[in-house]
């Protein structure tokens, strides 16, 4: 069994699940019979408090390097893998370089959302919330970038696709859209010949959850609200059908403010959490 850390961030738009439903979920199986009140299972190692650090002057640069040696330095304790709690998606950045850096090489990333977070720089920050996956597709730490439940993209996103994700390195990238289709040759990779399998090849794979992907009718309570969007059912199955090996992930943009339907949006990311946790220490 691989031990699997639990690792809550705060960054920029706090974020936290909300305690007594992480204290029930957690206490209790998985849908794969995983239990998660197994310590070698589950460690929750605390809170890095990164709005407080930006609060006090760093900068957003800086803080991207907190983030990173954070993760780096709970890695260290092996088997130990990262499971990170926004906030804002800006964390995906910081977590998936470190984490590539760690294990020695590329991985490749399912990216669940409503948005593709590419923006070169969203209202000036080139580490936005919308900019996590332009600036991750920019290293060598990711092979292939899968994102699905994508439904809304501005003409910048579409172009950002092509340049980033579509450069002459050894990346090789697919988005999976629902809701409208973009034309094949501008999401096809430029390689010939089949796809590998998510993780095959590379370090294994990392897994980013928006909790906007689903439909606002399951998860009310976020910043950004798509309609038309995915069911939990459908993540659920997501999750148990990848055969990959997951060595890192992260869940985040869980909003407190708007979830004000008796905390139900937090109920469904803490169970998000819980999959998650199950399916890396599988």
């Amino acid at each position: 069994m691989k031990t699997h850390l639990f690792l809550m961030h705060r960054f920029m738009e706090i974020s936290d699940l909300n305690k007594s439903n992480m204290q029930i979920l957690l206490a209790i199986l998985a849908t794969t019979g995983k239990d998660l009140k197994d310590s070698r299972v589950l460690t929750d190692v605390g809170d890095v408090p990164i709005q407080e650090i930006r609060d006090c002057g760093v900068d957003d640069k800086r803080l991207m390097s907190v983030i990173g040696e954070s993760v780096k330095l709970v890695m260290e304790e092996a088997p130990l893998r990262p499971l990170v709690l926004g906030g804002d998606h800006s964390i995906s950045f910081p977590v998936i370089r470190a984490v590539s850096e760690k294990l020695g090489g590329p991985v490749d990333v399912l990216h669940i959302d409503a948005h593709p977070d590419n923006y070169d720089a969203f209202e000036g920050n080139i580490y936005s919330h919308a900019s996590s996956f332009a600036r991750v597709m920019e290293g060598d730490y990711v092979r292939r970038l899968l994102q699905v439940g994508i439904r809304s993209i501005t003409a910048e996103g579409r172009a950002q696709a092509k340049v980033k994700y579509h450069k002459e390195t050894s990346i090789d990238s697919t988005i999976s859209y629902l809701g409208f289709k973009i034309k094949d040759k501008e999401i096809q990779g430029r390689k010939k010949g089949p796809r590998p399998k998510l993780g095959e090849g590379v370090k294994g794979v990392y897994i980013s959850i928006d909790v906007d992907c689903l439909d606002p009718a399951f998860a009310p309570g976020v910043s950004h609200i798509e309609p038309g969007g995915l069911s939990f059912r459908d993540v659920l199955n997501i999750l148990h059908n990848l055969q990959g090996d997951v060595v890192a992930g992260d869940v985040v943009e869980l909003n407190p403010q708007r979830d004000t339907v008796d905390g139900m949006t937090a109920m469904v990311a803490a169970k998000l959490v819980r999959e998650m946790a199950a399916k890396i220490a599988k």
